[in-house]
């Protein structure tokens, strides 16, 4: 089990957990399992510095810090799932086509736009949110988006062979038991926004099940199968909605 969600920590997020202890190769395949308790670490360090930052910076500076944090913390890997996704998805015509440009490592026009337009968002609408609503929004956000975009692996086998992943892992199917604790996890670190902020935070979870929904259904329609890139593309556009809503709810107050 530890051996498990320590292989969760190496393989999305680039602290030297690995020199604690190696877990075997298996125990890669788990790792969406435990997806969103890197969620927990990622979107905490995240809303610390933000907490932090606002109170020596000016905000907008503030996020942008906070932003930069996490993806040191990362390694921009759901990032560079994004770009991939959006140039084999963009500039594809067929499913091969679509897998091939997916796995250039070169970036494409439709790659660069959608992290311009994706950083764009993400940050004008945290600067929008009353500071200590983003906090807690990011603090929630983050797992409840990997809990999300883990189920893919339930709903289709992935797209390639193992041996042409490019890190070289497949995920097993999620069992029962692991989807309990799988929302467990998602949800567990929504409990502050619910208790400290007047918004209607539950209404925000709405708009990353339809992101989701809409995004498994083109994968399906377009790969028949998943691909890493896919499942950070995910990640990324649900928690984005989930700030947008909180947004637009935190308007509406």
């Amino acid at each position: 089990m530890w051996a498990n969600i320590l292989a969760s920590f190496i393989f999305f997020t680039r602290l030297p957990f690995w020199r604690l202890y190696q877990p075997p190769k298996e125990a890669y395949a788990t790792v969406v399992e435990h997806w969103p308790l890197t969620g927990w670490l990622t979107g905490g360090i995240m809303a610390a510095t933000l907490f932090g930052a606002c109170h020596i910076l000016p905000y907008p500076v503030a996020v942008i810090i906070a932003i930069i944090v996490r993806l040191f913390l990362t390694g921009a890997l759901h990032e560079d799932g994004l770009a991939d996704f959006f140039d084999g998805f963009g500039g594809g015509t067929d499913r091969q086509r679509i897998l091939t440009i997916m796995k250039d490592s070169h970036i494409g026009t439709y790659g660069v736009l959608a992290l311009i337009f994706y950083f764009l968002l993400l940050w004008g609408i945290l600067v929008s949110l009353p500071p200590m609503t983003a906090v807690f929004a990011i603090l929630a956000a983050d797992p409840l988006a990997k809990m999300f975009s883990a189920q893919i692996v339930n709903f289709m086998p992935y797209a390639r062979r193992e041996e042409e992943a490019k890190n070289k892992t497949v995920y097993r199917p999620i069992s029962l038991l692991s989807t309990l604790s799988l929302a467990l996890q998602g949800l567990l670190p929504s409990l502050p926004l619910i208790l400290f902020t007047d918004t209607t935070w539950w209404l925000a979870v709405i708009a990353p099940i339809l992101i989701v929904a809409f995004l498994f259904l083109l994968i399906w329609r377009k790969l028949q199968g998943y691909t890493g890139d896919c499942c950070g593309a995910i990640c990324l556009l649900a928690e984005l909605s989930f700030y947008f809503v909180l947004l637009l709810l935190a308007g509406c107050q």
